[in-house]
């Protein structure tokens, strides 16, 4: 870098230096070492070399990180490392005074009435100290809402009244297309919760509940988001972010769906004239939890919303990467979903009708948007049935077994909950759904104490079917031993973090030991020492990255 930095001493523009710098700090983004603050490794080193070299492109370094760093202790490092260079008689690039120095003029929405991207424009001076300053750049951050929320892409431009002019002739002329202004302190709210968003896939704890903001990116991984223009302007983002106003009209929060909430919304569909003419009403109304949930979890809490780009998203991405299907919810899906979409586009604007037209808010569609969305679910319908497989047949499960595990048809939890109940997927508890049932302290009980001890005897004699009398092949033992009670009260608890995923920190933790070749009985160990000598929840994540 310090090489590299050498090149970049003859810039003239603090703007083009400001990218430079921004694309090298952004080439460690997302890396991931186990046991490693890869940033603060990486970054706090750069300092601390840049300060050591005592070369002007070492001090060039240093206010570029000043200004850019993505974290508070680099960037007081960097400073320090500044004042230290600069006793020594080392003069900074006159750009380097500049760098971070700018003014927020102003900030827009950009997008479609679908609602599926927000395009974020905020414009930007560059300070003087006398005065407003007149647009310098504009800095466009691309809002993915069908990829849950997160930031797709970022882009800088200085021709920022060509820009705006564009954006608003295709307003006026398109009405499928809005342009409209928002408030610096939206604009701030908006970006960071996507990069919140962002952040949580890159580190890999989008799935834990317990870590902050949760995230469902579909069809995305973090070696997706960490490449190309995102990682090369994320520091100059995190520096653009720190300028726009923390007070005044903050983004409406993301809304909060709860079981009830949801129950409510399925019910009205279901009792609505559009869902009138599905035949199978229990397959329907598990499609439309699935419909509800994704609506939910990923698109902002926006089950209502629909558009072409939605459906395929659901119906090709988020549906097999995360659900199991029984036969007869795999036919019903796109009759139900074609539904949805009749019933969301009439009820939609009612929902909205109070809140003002911007980002977050259930777009008012025309009669003839609703007919490309139901046009998108038809023609997604053929790939669908060609790409939704089953995911659990390939292992071997019936779908009993299947039902006893994802009862939330959550097909992201199978392989943590196979690891924490594998008796569920065998023979042995085929006919005792409730003695068996893992939703229930008692089911979980019976099912560790079969798992770990085999304390479970034959009642009567084997005839290849469980008894639905009281005479089951298998009962508890009459014996208890205290210690292997205590025993059982540990496993219980770890049991029930793997089943629910909270932290999401201790499966990935249970993977990398078994892809270590460590057998389940070590794992269950190693995981239970860690739950016992974390002081916190806190410490419990950062013990299991360690692990």
């Amino acid at each position: 870098m310090l090489r590299a930095a050498r090149a970049l001493l003859a810039m003239r523009e603090p703007l083009d230096a400001e990218l430079a710098f921004s694309e090298l700090l952004g080439t460690w983004w997302g890396e991931r070492v186990p046991g490693v603050d890869v940033e603060r490794l990486l970054g706090e080193g750069l300092v601390a070399h840049a300060t050591a070299s005592g070369t002007p492109a070492g001090l060039g370094v240093l206010a570029a990180v000043a200004a850019l760093g993505t974290s508070h202790p680099q960037r007081h490092l960097a400073e320090q490392g500044v004042i230290a260079l600069r006793e020594r008689g080392l003069q900074v690039p006159e750009w380097a005074s500049k760098l971070g120095a700018v003014t927020p003029l102003s900030a827009h929405v950009h997008g479609d009435r679908f609602g599926d991207t927000d395009d974020i424009v905020c414009v930007f001076g560059r300070s003087d100290g006398t005065g407003t300053p007149p647009p310098e750049h504009a800095l466009i951050l691309v809002v993915d809402h069908n990829g849950g929320g997160l930031l797709r892409d970022v882009w800088v431009t200085a021709k920022v009244d060509q820009l705006l002019d564009q954006c608003r002739e295709r307003a006026e002329k398109d009405d499928f297309t809005r342009f409209a202004p928002i408030g610096l302190g939206t604009a701030r709210g908006l970006i960071t919760r996507a990069l919140e968003r962002t952040d949580l896939v890159v580190g890999g704890a989008s799935s834990d509940p317990g870590a902050g903001p949760t995230v469902q990116a579909v069809g995305l991984t973090a070696a997706d988001l960490t490449g190309g223009s995102l990682a090369a302007h994320y520091a100059l983002v995190r520096a653009r972010i720190r300028t726009l106003p923390a007070t005044g009209a903050d983004a409406a929060p993301v809304p909060v769906w709860r079981r009830d909430d949801r129950a409510v919304l399925a019910a009205r569909f279901l009792a609505s004239d559009e869902a009138a003419g599905l035949s199978d009403s229990y397959a329907a109304s598990r499609c439309v939890d699935h419909i509800i949930a994704h609506g939910c979890d990923v698109d902002a809490g926006r089950p209502l919303r629909v558009s072409p780009r939605k459906v395929e998203s659901f119906l090709l991405r988020w549906l097999p990467g995360r659900v199991v299907l029984l036969p007869e919810e795999q036919e019903a899906m796109p009759h139900v979903l074609a539904a949805w979409v009749r019933w969301a586009g009439r009820v939609a604007p009612e929902a909205s009708v109070e809140a003002p037209e911007g980002p977050g808010t259930v777009p008012r569609l025309p009669e003839v948007a609703v007919g490309a969305t139901l046009d998108a679910v038809w023609e997604c319908t053929s790939a669908f049935v060609r790409t939704y497989r089953d995911p659990a047949r390939p292992l071997g499960l019936r779908q009993e077994a299947v039902r006893r595990l994802l009862p939330d048809g959550d097909f992201a939890a199978l392989a943590r909950r196979m690891f924490a109940f594998p008796l569920l997927a065998s023979e042995i508890v085929t006919g005792a759904p409730d003695e068996f049932d893992p939703a229930t302290p008692r089911g979980r009980r019976a099912l560790l104490r079969l798992d770990h001890y085999g304390e479970y005897e034959a009642a009567t004699p084997h005839s290849g079917r469980h008894s639905t009398g009281q005479d089951h092949w298998y009962r508890p033992v009459t014996r208890t031993d205290p210690e292997r009670e205590r025993e059982l009260d540990r496993h219980e608890r770890l049991a029930e973090r793997l089943w629910h995923g909270r932290p999401a920190h201790l499966w990935r933790a249970a993977r990398r030991l078994l892809d270590r070749g460590v057998d389940r009985t070590s794992v269950l160990a190693a995981l239970n020492a860690q739950l016992e000598a974390a002081s916190d929840e806190t410490d419990l994540r950062r013990r299991l990255d360690a692990l």
